[in-house]
């Protein structure tokens, strides 16, 4: 559809500057509102339509999008690691970025952020709560552990944070009334924390079960090294993987693809991208060390049976595992350095994340 008015906001917790830009006349009208959907769509009812307005991403979110297009106003949400500014532009207000947003949609220079459903939303924010929730609690863990390392305090068991752990830790006198408090409140908030993240946990569960989420839950969840929480927390963050044309895009989404910089007959690439979600790409990342350990090959019937999937997605999470691990074992032999190979194999677990999700069977 040709828009006749292309606008351009830029949003803030509590203003919007508005930017009018018509390709026919050329000419620009600027408003500034507060934080007021309604306010804005009035505005534009009464500029050339039809109109379209865009927004750059941020932490304001999809909320005015979804009040504008219920409004009758289309919105777009801008990627803002993609917008193209001039590199001689020294000049940043306000007004200036609501036209050139403005300018940049007239073009068709946007490219579009994808708008989850609020429900899709609720799913990521569960999702990311629990990935705070476990950077808190391995901070509190520190902190007790270098509070006691101060004090010449160290475990002399194998593995932290098991019973044996924890049994030590009750035993553990300190002299002075003020350590003890300290020790004391630092074990309170472990607590807490692991509290906290089994609330989450046992959230996530019975999200994950429900009918919305199920399928691609199980399906993700038949690879090695994906739980129920991993596969989860992948499927709020991406939402609709159909989006993605084929698994190599998704694999670019990520960033797990090297970087390049060639020119003529030159063909030089570098470490991976690191650009799109982040939060997916460590969650793989991290699944994918689970492919360089011993592996128990399953029949792809025994992986429908316990998993309840279906035989077409059972046999691409078997072909999955097995191509995974083989991957591993021979970057292992070839002597990479282990995070590098693991990089590989997260990169091809991505696509059979890709496959899986848009499975049919």
């Amino acid at each position: 559809m040709i828009y006749r008015t292309s606008i351009g906001l830029d949003v803030h917790a509590r203003s919007i500057a508005a930017a009018a830009f018509v390709p026919e006349t050329g000419e620009v009208e600027q408003r500034s509102f507060g934080y007021d959907a309604a306010a804005v769509a009035k505005w534009a009812a009464g500029l050339p339509q039809p109109a379209r307005a865009v927004y750059e991403s941020g932490p304001t979110g999809f909320d005015l999008k979804r009040s504008l297009d219920g409004l009758g106003l289309p919105c777009a949400v801008g990627a803002v690691s993609k917008m193209l500014r001039p590199s001689g532009d020294r000049v940043k207000t306000d007004k200036r970025d609501a036209v050139f947003l403005a300018r940049m949609l007239a073009v068709g220079n946007i490219v579009e952020v994808w708008c989850p459903t609020p429900g899709q939303e609720a799913a990521r924010d569960l999702a990311r709560a629990r990935a705070d929730a476990r950077v808190d609690l391995m901070r509190a863990r520190h902190l007790l552990s270098k509070m006691l390392l101060r004090k010449g305090l160290v475990y002399p068991g194998r593995s932290a944070w098991t019973k044996a752990h924890r049994e030590w830790l009750r035993s553990v006198e300190l002299p002075e009334p003020a350590e003890r408090l300290v020790m004391s409140e630092y074990l309170q908030q472990v607590v807490a924390c692991e509290q906290r993240r089994d609330r989450l946990d046992a959230a996530i569960a019975e999200l994950a079960a429900s009918d919305a989420w199920r399928p691609v839950v199980s399906r993700l969840s038949a690879v090695r090294g994906i739980s129920t929480v991993t596969a989860f927390s992948v499927a709020a963050e991406i939402g609709d993987f159909s989006r993605f044309p084929s698994a190599p895009s998704f694999m670019s989404y990520l960033g797990l693809v090297p970087s390049e910089d060639s020119s003529g007959d030159r063909v030089e690439r570098g470490k991976i991208t690191r650009t799109g979600n982040g939060h997916v790409r460590a969650l793989l990342v991290e699944a994918a060390w689970h492919h360089a350990r011993r592996w128990s090959p399953l029949l792809p019937t025994e992986i429908a049976a316990r998993r309840g999937i279906g035989p077409e997605a059972a046999r691409v999470a078997a072909e999955a595992n097995r191509r995974l691990h083989a991957k591993s074992e021979r970057l292992r032999r070839r002597k990479m350095a282990p995070g590098k190979a693991n990089v590989a194999v997260a990169r091809e677990l991505a696509g059979f994340v890709w496959a899986l999700a848009v499975c049919e069977g």
